[in-house]
């Protein structure tokens, strides 16, 4: 997470003003006035910083400046959900504090601690040890999607963390409205999409918390262990329907590996990586979840396919505008043909 290529001065845009920053930091926290503020380079939502003083290293998360989507980057859901978590067996940072006051940095922000350790952008692994070692990885994603899942939400005081029941109608409704809000080009499969997935909403209302962009890319593994030690980016967490976070996560069996962040793995060897079959996958999560079975995977998998096209339109919108928080934003565009196309292809087999 704190490799020399993802750490980066403040981008322009996102200046913070350090001094203010520093007198406010200490009234609550132990840090001295030699802070030092640096960027990290990925992430395509909320801006985030790393703050180094002394020994300590935290990480700093605020909403992007300029107009936004209507409930996008809403730190204050996302330092709850983690607060919370952190008193259940979800790996999580540790929280250290949230603030609301826009006056102080421009937007709202929450400080964090920083967890050392490995992020993979390449879902294919070509980073890990070997065969062996792809395999506990994919293993462990598994077992810590089963855990958000198994977690009593209305135990944690989270009844209205989100809205239960008719989950997948609202989120369609939601995204098809946020890809409208900032569409710039017309695109035929997501037009498409947005009305066929109204008319095939599964009658299974399962609810659990999700996290919403569940993936290898937004998980910390340990330094030299295989094991997860921290979820991150819970910016779209709610209650939901848990094969909506399933199907997501599973997306990487339906994309070519490209080489990079955001793609998939489905003409990968399996059994030459370790990593497993999405039939082992899925088995391994049902097992964990006590699930029977998973009914309609054709249209959970062609909803993720929509939603992550929504979501990369919106970045593409950001970096035309100006306020996007990574500087590849504008080369969003293209992924949102394809992910429609691919959706789209998805139910539709037979028509081009």
């Amino acid at each position: 997470m704190k490799s020399k290529e993802e750490i980066t001065e403040v981008r322009e845009a996102h200046k913070l003003d350090t001094q203010v920053l520093i007198t406010y930091l200490q009234d609550r926290m132990d840090v001295s006035h030699n802070l030092k503020i640096q960027q990290f380079s990925f992430g395509q939502s909320n801006p985030t910083y790393l703050l180094t003083d002394r020994d300590k290293t935290y990480v700093l998360r605020k909403k992007p400046p300029g107009k936004l989507l209507p409930s996008a980057h809403a730190v204050d859901r996302e330092y709850r959900i983690l607060k919370t978590l952190g008193n259940t067996d979800v790996p999580v940072p540790g929280m250290v504090l949230l603030c609301e006051d826009a006056t102080i940095l421009g937007t709202p922000f929450y400080v964090m601690e920083h967890v050392e350790g490995r992020i993979f952008r390449d879902p294919t692994l070509p980073g890990a040890t070997g065969r062996k070692e792809r395999k506990a990885i994919f293993d462990a994603m598994n077992e810590t999607l089963a855990r958000i899942h198994r977690v009593d939400w209305q135990a944690m005081g989270l009844r209205d963390f989100g809205r239960p029941g008719n989950y997948m109608a609202r989120q369609v409704g939601k995204w098809s409205k946020q890809y409208m809000a900032s569409k710039t080009d017309p695109i035929d499969s997501m037009d498409r999409l947005m009305e066929w997935l109204p008319l095939n909403i599964p009658d299974d209302d399962s609810t659990t918390i999700v996290h919403g962009d569940f993936r290898l890319e937004n998980m910390i593994v340990h330094p030299t262990e295989p094991t997860v030690v921290a979820v991150l980016d819970w910016e779209l967490s709610t209650l939901g329907h848990p094969l909506a976070d399933l199907a997501y996560n599973c997306m990487g069996y339906y994309l070519p590996s490209l080489g990079g962040s955001a793609f998939g793995f489905a003409d990968v060897d399996f059994e030459a990586t370790g990593i497993p079959t999405e039939d082992a996958y899925m088995a391994a999560y049902c097992e964990r979840t006590q699930r029977r079975d998973i009914p309609n995977w054709s249209f959970f998998m062609a909803f993720s396919m929509f939603r992550l096209a929504a979501i990369a339109q919106g970045v593409y919108r950001r970096g035309l505008d100006g306020n996007a928080s990574a500087a590849n934003a504008k080369t969003y565009g293209i992924y949102v043909q394809f992910l429609s196309d691919a959706g789209w292809q998805l139910v539709n087999p037979n028509v081009s």
